[in-house]
Formats: C-alpha cells, sequence, structure tokens
C-alpha cells in the first residue's frame, strides 16, 4: 500500500509553513479524496485513507491565506503538484513557497 507526506517551507523567513490547507485530488476525476492542514512543523500525512492506488493524482495547497497574513501579498493563490503513483512505497511530496515563486521535488 503507498502512503503520502508533505511539508512546506516557507523560504522568505526560513521557517516552515504552518495551517495551511490541503487537498488530495485524484487528477483524471478531479475527485476530493482528503482534504487537511499543516501542522507547527509545516507537515501532513494523516489522509485517513485505506490506499492509494496507482494512478495520477494532485495536491493542492492553498497558500494565499498563509503568505497574505505573512507578507501582504501572495501571487499565486494555490499551488497544484501533479504526480503518478506507480508502485507501492511512500511518496514525499515537498513544496517550498515565497510570494512571488514556488518549487517543488520528489522527496524522500
Amino acid at each position: 500500500m503507498s502512503s503520502l507526506s508533505t511539508h512546506i517551507l516557507d523560504t522568505t523567513a526560513g521557517i516552515p509553513a504552518a495551517g495551511v490547507e490541503l487537498t488530495l485530488l485524484r487528477s483524471v476525476e478531479n475527485t476530493v479524496l482528503a482534504k487537511g492542514a499543516t501542522n507547527e512543523d509545516g507537515r501532513f500525512s494523516d489522509w485517513q485513507l485505506d490506499a492509494l492506488p496507482p494512478g495520477d493524482y494532485c495536491l493542492r495547497f492553498d497558500i494565499a491565506d498563509y503568505l497574505t497574513t505573512k507578507y501582504g501579498r501572495s501571487f499565486f493563490p494555490h499551488v497544484d503538484i501533479h504526480f503518478c503513483i506507480d508502485e507501492e512505497r511512500h511518496y514525499h511530496v515537498p513544496l517550498l513557497i515565497s510570494p512571488y515563486g514556488y518549487s517543488t521535488y520528489r522527496g524522500s
């Protein structure tokens, strides 16, 4: 059974982004599978799902409230990261954010 975790780092301040709401969707159907929010360490992994079968997924990070509160602006209201689960293993999808940019990569 595959598992999924994520974390968000505010690269402007060099701190975890706590309290950011996020949604896990099946990409093809755009079906919401689960919702949550990052903890004080900017992490989330408690999807409350039995399994993540192979397929295409999307993690949507609603970053506007966090960035607007901290910096008074957010160029991107949300970030969608599309990724594929193709084998049984743990998947970690981190997000690095700032008011005018973001970056991601396949974590471990």
